[in-house]
């Protein structure tokens, strides 16, 4: 069974892997900070603000006191989050004991920030100039379409239809650990990773796609630091305002184009000027995981026999459920279909896992069974995770087999030589028998030469 786990990390984990000069002058820009005081953990947050007009080093032992007893794990991971961050510097004594202190930087802008307020790079056009904007239940159904026509293109890429209005950077993230080609004759395929993404939630999905887009950005030649600061200020923008493109640099105009095809920003033209709105989808970026309480409404009715209903006009919801159910009929606003082993051994075979599959179940379950304790019935989930282990009951190892030794001696010594290598895999000590794995045949080969010698 595929080993792969692709992993979706919060988007300030991208900004704490940066270099320690980069990170550092990101801090110079004091929407930034708070943007990264917005990601911290809670108690992360208390402690910077509680710190912010200390201008001493504080020892580990004091702040061990601002805690109680039970609260010592979350107090370690606030620490570790300030100091991959650098929010926050360790040093040490001539004792060894570690003291904290804010970086001088994020420090001075957070507390300008704080008591003068802030002025945005650039302010809303004024509503006599631009035209009727979108209101913002149709800028959610607009970046709602947007993302799911982004996923669409991922799954026909890899049926071999054609892609529209997806520009070459995104395209380029595609090829990315989602999809492989062996030549140009064949049409891409998805990746283990691939499929594990479309069951992803849309907040994780997100930050893998801006991670890879980063990366993408890097190796041709543009500064991450810079766009990951134009993207912590995209989350300071008013969702359903719109901004001049006239304000942003070349460069800036062409992420927002990227960042359109997601679905992060609407682009729009007048007669003159020509303007992006953001959507949620940039204004939420700069949260943490633990604040993405707020999910979709579910659309999926799974009753004890595995018969499966989505409620859903969707085509991208449709194709996703193709990926672990049988689909049987699809009406203007319903998919019937249903799980069952033949369906699950493919989507296992192309790299989904169970935990997958029935995490995706529960996320989207209908609002009339999401309330029920499980939303999932226990039958569903225990068999589709017995059908996994089903398939990981055999494994494959590539072997060889011994018989016919010339004595009791040479066999036993074939069985200890093989077991101190790691190799020996089965023996019959009465039949004078034995399994070897292949990896040792060369070695294997030249020790029983040498017991015939």
């Amino acid at each position: 069974m595929p080993q792969v786990k692709i992993v979706a990390r919060n988007f300030m984990d991208m900004v704490a892997s940066l270099p320690v000069m980069k990170l550092d002058m990101l801090y110079d820009n004091s929407f930034i900070c708070e943007a990264i005081l917005r990601s911290l953990p809670p108690l992360a947050k208390k402690y910077v603000l509680q710190m912010l007009y200390i201008d001493i080093p504080i020892t580990a032992k004091s702040m061990e006191e601002w805690v109680l007893p039970d609260g010592f794990s979350k107090h370690k991971v606030a620490i570790d989050r300030l100091i991959q961050l650098r929010v926050m510097t360790e040093t040490f004594d001539r004792k060894k004991e570690a003291t904290y202190q804010l970086n001088p930087k994020f420090q001075f802008n957070l507390q300008k920030h704080i008591i003068h307020g802030g002025i945005l790079p650039r302010e809303p056009m004024p509503s006599n100039i631009t035209v009727r904007l979108p209101s913002l239940e149709e800028l959610e159904a607009y970046a709602v379409e947007q993302w799911e026509c982004f996923l669409l293109n991922l799954i026909s890429s890899s049926e071999g239809g054609k892609t529209t209005n997806i520009s070459s950077s995104m395209m380029k993230i595609f090829q990315r650990g989602l999809l492989s080609q062996r030549d140009d004759r064949e049409p891409p395929r998805l990746t283990e990773s691939g499929f594990q993404f479309l069951l992803m939630d849309t907040i994780a999905q997100l930050w893998y796609i801006i991670r890879e887009y980063i990366t993408n950005a890097e190796e041709r030649g543009v500064d991450s630091a810079d766009l990951i600061a134009f993207l912590l200020e995209l989350s300071f923008h008013v969702t359903g305002k719109a901004y001049n493109t006239n304000t942003i640099t070349d460069l800036q105009r062409s992420i927002i184009k990227d960042l359109s095809d997601l679905g992060l920003v609407k682009l729009q033209q007048g007669r003159k000027e020509s303007w992006f709105i953001p959507t949620k989808l940039a204004t939420n970026l700069s949260i943490s995981l633990a604040d993405t309480t707020s999910r979709k409404q579910g659309f999926i009715v799974i009753e004890t026999n595995f018969r499966l209903y989505a409620y859903s006009t969707s085509k991208l919801h449709c194709e996703i459920l193709r990926l672990f159910a049988r689909v049987e009929y699809q009406l203007p606003n319903l998919i019937v279909g249903a799980i069952n082993k033949e369906s699950l051994y493919k989507a296992f075979q192309n790299g989904i896992t169970s935990e997958q599959i029935v995490s995706f179940l529960q996320q989207n379950a209908h609002p009339r069974v999401a309330e029920r304790i499980p939303s999932v019935p226990e039958n569903v989930t225990d068999q589709i995770r017995l059908w996994e282990s089903d398939l990981n009951r055999v494994e494959m190892t590539p072997a060889h087999f011994y018989d016919e030794f010339p004595s009791k001696d040479v066999f036993e010594a074939a069985c200890d030589f093989a077991r101190e290598y790691g190799g020996l895999l089965w023996e019959d000590s009465k039949r004078m028998r034995l399994v070897v794995k292949a990896d040792i045949l060369t070695e294997m080969k030249e020790f029983l030469r040498r017991q015939k010698q």
